[in-house]
């Protein structure tokens, strides 16, 4: 489990195809050292096991990981198009004791956001995203959604498109100051209101 509070900003090394899927290498801050294999890191909101850790050359990156994502989440996610240099948000999981900054996150991504505009003003950031129609009824005004691995806020909801406010500080410490209009990022939709909306049916 998450909580969708980013922690770092990895960058793809290495890309390697797999008879089932795809490997990479993702450079990082953690030090490998505290990395166990087949430990979970959250990966621009994709939960992936950890098969090996290591040093790296790169001063800014001196630390990596190595997961395999298999073809059904690279369907399913953007991992379908990292490549070497994609940045990604990184979260370790979550341990006993940690604060719950965001909300609780799985990491199973239920499928791509597309950003339908995204307006910028000195104090914030305004995105509007379309997912497909049948996660309409997961989103609510003021509910909670993860978005490449960040836990935010929905400010309004129209039909399947919603919109969030994503502040600076947010965009500096995560890829949200990189995104364009029109780009694709990972989607999961609270797990309350997936309870709640199996109830009703």
């Amino acid at each position: 489990m998450f909580t969708g509070i980013v922690s770092d900003i990895g960058e793809v090394l290495r890309v390697e195809a797999r008879a089932s899927g795809k490997s990479f290498r993702i450079g990082c801050a953690y030090d490998a050292e505290t990395i166990a294999l087949g430990a979970s890191i959250s990966c621009a909101g994709c939960c992936l096991t950890v098969t090996e850790a290591g040093r790296t050359s790169e001063n800014d990156k001196p630390f990596y990981f190595d997961v395999d994502v298999s073809t059904e989440s690279l369907d399913k996610t953007t991992a379908k198009s990292w490549a070497v240099g994609t940045c990604l948000n990184l979260e370790r999981a979550l341990k006993m004791g940690d604060e719950l900054g965001g909300h609780m996150v799985s990491g199973h991504v239920d499928g791509v956001a597309t950003i339908v505009s995204r307006a910028d003003d000195a104090d914030m950031s305004v995105f509007w995203f379309e997912v497909p129609a049948e996660f309409a009824k997961f989103i609510a005004s003021k509910g909670s959604v993860a978005l490449d691995g960040t836990s935010l806020t929905v400010n309004q909801v129209d039909g399947n498109r919603f919109c969030v406010m994503i502040i600076p500080h947010t965009q500096k410490m995560t890829t949200w100051g990189r995104v364009r209009q029109s780009d694709t990022v990972n989607f999961e939709v609270d797990l309350m209101a997936r309870y709640v909306a199996r109830l009703h049916e």
